[in-house]
């Protein structure tokens, strides 16, 4: 590791990922345990020889190779660690000072120091005593897919074959006419699908946790996920209770119905034209967050999700068998499905598309929505926080005369504001206008070879600036450009 790097660690701090560790008079037990949680959790390193806030100080330098010697014995040794594990720790010198460095990768198993489970949270090492907790580290750990346990007494009278009709016709409407699903019989269906099948491991057939959750019976469902529930609520004026609550425990296909209306209840859909047609942001909004929260939970675990509406966020949580930790964007998008057959189903019958592009997705009509990002959080527990901004609108019915302003003296205030210049962009936008008033949003992408979303924005702010009025409405009227 070089010093740059060294340096900017240090300023930061401690992390999920980074320990410091002062280790004066030699290596203490708290540093094996911190090499245990960062096993079970994303690796990380730590910095024997610096203080909790990142100071240097050091460790003797004569001591550093016996102290090296000493880690790694311990590190060796099955009756302190379970399983063992080899690390190759690094001496560096850092403005005149010794310290020692070890990078500790993610493992594969779960490890225990002195048969004492740590796992990393935020900066910390906890001990791990709950059999949940555990059973969620091992879970993982493997890499499985608990959608695929199969249940082999379950029948397919424990579904909702009732739903069939509805779902072959959801896969013929995405699909644009024709899909595999159309013409076969229920059986051949769920086979297809991947909802029956055969466990090679153990050589159980039967239908699957994913078939169940999918298409289960209600009963059926909280038999074998008693913790089961997505707990709906609204805290715009009760901040401490809710205004609105909805607790859904059905299967998933009616799950995704509620919720969304749920959402639909509770939220604006704002005016937005795209490319000429009038889209509904919130429930693009509402779709992605409730297929993503749906199909890529952990529902093993006990841990209950929520969708929450306040007034200024709507946000979900969910249990989730986390591969990584921290906050995903459009740039660092890494997808890894944790639920393939539940994805698998849902993109047949449209209600989610190809892995990843639901982020890309949110990030877009978020934006357009309530002029902020989105943020998403990868963890034990899954976040997806969508900002909320009743009072802004990004309104492409460019006829209107009063946009933005909500009363005289702020229409006042921002003409007295805007900027008279004139970009390149917006320059262009007015000389083809002035060729041709009655000008196409569609024609004027062609006549400038500006983008369609960048000339829907244009357009208002030159009337903002007065540099052009609309006249007549918006269909048969025509623009004047203000020279």
């Amino acid at each position: 590791m070089d010093s740059k790097a060294l340096k900017t660690i240090l300023e930061i701090g401690e992390t999920v990922a980074v320990e410091f560790k002062r280790c004066g008079n030699g290596i203490e037990s708290d540093t094996y345990e911190s090499v245990c949680s960062f096993l079970n959790r994303f690796g990380g390193d730590i910095f024997m020889g610096v203080l909790d806030d990142g100071t240097v100080i050091g460790v003797p330098p004569k001591a550093a190779p016996d102290m090296v010697k000493n880690f790694i014995t311990i590190i060796s040794n099955p009756a302190l660690f379970t399983p063992t594990i080899y690390l190759s720790p690094e001496i560096i010198e850092y403005e005149g000072h010794t310290i020692i460095h070890v990078h500790v990768p993610p493992s594969a198993e779960v490890h225990s120091y002195k048969k004492i489970i740590f796992d990393r949270v935020n900066d910390a090492d906890i001990k791990v005593t709950a059999t949940a907790q555990i059973a969620s580290m091992y879970i993982r750990k493997q890499n499985i897919y608990t959608e695929k346990k199969i249940y082999p007494y379950a029948t397919i009278n424990d579904l909702r074959t009732d739903l069939l009709p509805r779902i072959r016709q959801m896969a013929v409407n995405h699909a644009g006419g024709s899909h595999p699903w159309e013409n076969m019989s229920d059986e051949k269906l769920l086979q297809s699908a991947g909802l029956y099948g055969t466990d090679v491991a153990t050589g159980e057939s039967g239908y699957n946790l994913a078939a169940i959750l999918l298409l289960g019976k209600d009963e059926v469902i909280q038999n074998v996920c008693p913790a089961y529930e997505t707990d709906a609520l609204v805290r715009k004026v009760n901040v401490d209770r809710y205004d609105d609550r909805e607790i859904v425990r059905t299967n998933l296909i009616e799950s995704f119905d509620l919720l969304m209306d749920f959402i639909k209840k509770h939220l604006p859909d704002k005016f937005f034209l795209e490319d000429e047609n009038r889209v509904s942001l919130r429930n693009i909004i509402g779709r992605e967050i409730i297929s993503n929260t749906l199909m890529h939970r952990e529902y093993t675990s006990s841990y209950a999700a929520k969708l929450i509406i306040k007034r200024d966020q709507m946000y979900t949580e969910n249990a989730n068998r986390a591969t990584s930790n921290g906050f995903i964007t459009p740039d660092n998008l890494e997808p890894n499905p944790k639920n393939p057959v539940i994805a698998s189903f849902f993109r047949n019958i449209g209600r989610a598309d190809r892995l990843g592009s639901g982020v890309h997705k949110l990030f877009k009509y978020t934006k357009l929505y309530s002029a902020k990002d989105p943020i998403f959080q990868e963890g034990d527990v899954f976040r997806i926080v969508v900002p909320l901004d009743d009072s802004y609108s990004f309104d492409m019915e460019i006829g209107s005369e009063t946009r933005i302003a909500t009363d005289a003296t702020d229409r006042a205030t921002n003409a007295t504001n805007l900027s008279t210049s004139l970009s390149d962009n917006e320059q262009s936008v007015l000389n083809a206008i002035r060729s041709n008033p009655k000008i196409t949003q569609k024609q004027l992408q062609e006549a400038t070879g500006i983008t369609l979303g960048t000339i829907k924005r244009l357009l208002p702010k030159l009337q903002e600036k007065e540099k052009l009025e609309r006249v007549g409405n918006r269909r048969s009227g025509q623009w004047k450009v203000n020279d």
